[in-house]
């Protein structure tokens, strides 16, 4: 269960994937919008150049018509020009025909001053009346004007794609054509109907290729941005982990910062009566066993004297603990030193120790007292965990920087409220205990430049693993020398190291 109050909870950094995704979209849709814009622009510029297309070809047939028919007809029936005559009609026809030869013209029809139509590619249109609607109308007035004829389904019309786009022009004839603008009296309408659908499709094909190839493009990058984001949280998670711990640390060294002070003071105001109450009892003893020797009272002054002498010790020794003095040495002879310290208690309670050692263990520089003493309240802890007697195994590996010692013990293990908590000060779940052993062993290994974990094991029980370096950092030894130096004044804290 997590106890941690919200602000220290580490929880994932969402903003940059937020940005990403709004950002990814962002895009696309704008990617979106300008290709449809694109698309309007294009058609819009299509449609002005198919204008500007009919316009030449009026131009052209205008001149043609004017040149190669109505001047020659003109002249041949003094001035009475009829388009129902067989001659006119064919002489038209083929003026048109060769003029519009090879160019996109779909439908041409000529129309006359009232609105009839003369000429027409398809020959059912020829006669009809009132066929020209209002684009005739202005052809009349002297207006070139043009207009989109979209034919296809609701979908097609509606996504700008019909199936069929024609584009109709109407312009006037004239009697005197010039090449660089029309003008003079008129003649009659001419009306051309080009067929763009070619060109709308051209159009709507490229559109699906820039969709699709922007949508490819953003895929990639999306694929990339959640590359980096993901990498990013990592780095932010680390960070945030890194953090918490500095967080806790610099916490656990406020603490120890007011404990040492308190301890200062604390040592020497209750250890001198106390060694007072203890030798005054040591010496009450020898004479009340000469008066009375079923009287305990005395035994049990003392023994109460050295538990609070212990408490003090490790209260101190978490509080302001001195620089190890670093010398080589072997772990598994002060691991053998510790079994043999234990002997007795093994044999009397059941407990079974197992060792497995590499061959060729490295010497390691380190304070085998600090050790001694690490080593031993593992131990004790673990055979307290095996009230009814056990097994503890005892393993040690080395590489060639650091050395690694695992204990396991076969008893209950502890629950993850517990674990959380099992290195912070005055906690405890003994009756008699005082909560520093486990927070004594931590300040001692870590001030060998190593580290301790606690953790449950699988098959039951739990696993202490001690790691320590085979040789420490010239700037360390330095470090704990001066320190060493520094502390060698406190005469009663370098007794309490010389109780183990």
């Amino acid at each position: 269960m997590d106890n941690k109050p919200p602000e220290e909870r580490i929880k994932p950094f969402r903003l940059v994937k937020y940005f990403t995704f709004t950002g990814l979209v962002v895009i696309f849709l704008v990617t979106i919008m300008l290709s449809v814009l694109n698309t309007h622009w294009v058609k819009s510029m299509q449609r002005q150049n198919s204008e500007d297309y009919a316009r030449s070809l009026i131009e052209n047939l205008n001149n043609q018509i004017f040149v190669q028919v109505i001047v020659p007809i003109g002249l041949m029936f003094d001035g009475n020009i009829q388009f129902g005559n067989k001659e006119t009609f064919e002489r038209m026809d083929k003026v048109v025909r060769n003029t519009l030869h090879s160019f996109e013209v779909e439908t041409l029809n000529f129309y006359s001053m009232n609105n009839t139509i003369l000429y027409s590619f398809d020959s059912d249109l020829i006669g009809r009346k009132n066929y020209g609607g209002t684009g005739f109308q202005q052809a009349l007035e002297g207006k070139i004007s043009s207009k989109l004829v979209q034919r296809g389904n609701f979908f097609e019309i509606s996504l700008g794609f019909p199936k069929v786009v024609r584009l109709i022009t109407y312009a006037p004839l004239r009697w005197e054509p010039q090449f660089a603008r029309l003008s003079g009296p008129y003649l009659g309408v001419i009306e051309i109907v080009q067929d763009i659908s070619g060109d709308y499709q051209a159009i709507f094909r490229t559109q699906i290729l820039v969709v699709i190839t922007c949508t490819v493009i953003m895929g990639a990058l999306f694929v990339v941005l959640i590359f980096v984001v993901k990498r990013g949280e990592g780095i932010i998670q680390k960070r945030a982990m890194e953090r918490l711990r500095l967080k806790e640390r610099l916490g656990r060294a406020e603490r120890l910062s007011s404990l040492g002070e308190m301890a200062a003071g604390i040592s020497h105001e209750i250890r001198n009566p106390l060694g007072i109450i203890r030798s005054s009892a040591e010496l009450l003893k020898k004479k009340v066993t000469k008066i009375d020797p079923s009287n305990t009272i005395p035994d049990i002054i003392v023994e109460e004297a050295n538990r609070l002498n212990k408490i003090i010790t490790d209260f101190i020794n978490f509080a302001k603990p001195r620089s190890p003095n670093l010398v080589p040495c072997r772990i598994e002879e002060v691991i053998d030193k510790n079994i043999t310290f234990l002997t007795m208690q093994i044999e009397e309670n059941g407990y079974a120790i197992k060792q497995h050692y590499q061959n060729s263990l490295p010497e390691i520089q380190a304070d085998a007292a600090m050790l001694y003493q690490s080593f031993l309240n593992i131990l004790i802890n673990a055979m307290q965990a095996m009230p009814k007697g056990g097994t503890i195994e005892i393993t040690i590996s080395a590489n060639d920087k650091i050395v690694t010692v695992n204990f396991e013990d076969e008893g209950q293990g502890i629950s993850d409220e517990v674990i959380g908590k099992i290195w912070d000060p005055f906690f405890t779940t003994k009756e008699m205990g005082t909560g520093l052993g486990l927070g004594v062993v931590k300040n001692l290994i870590e001030l060998h430049g190593g580290s301790i974990q606690i953790l449950n094991r699988s098959q039951g029980g739990a696993c202490v693993t001690v790691e320590l370096p085979v040789e420490q950092a010239a700037s360390f030894a330095i470090l704990s020398t001066k320190t060493r130096a520094e502390t060698v004044e406190d005469g009663e804290m370098r007794q309490s190291w010389k109780l183990f």
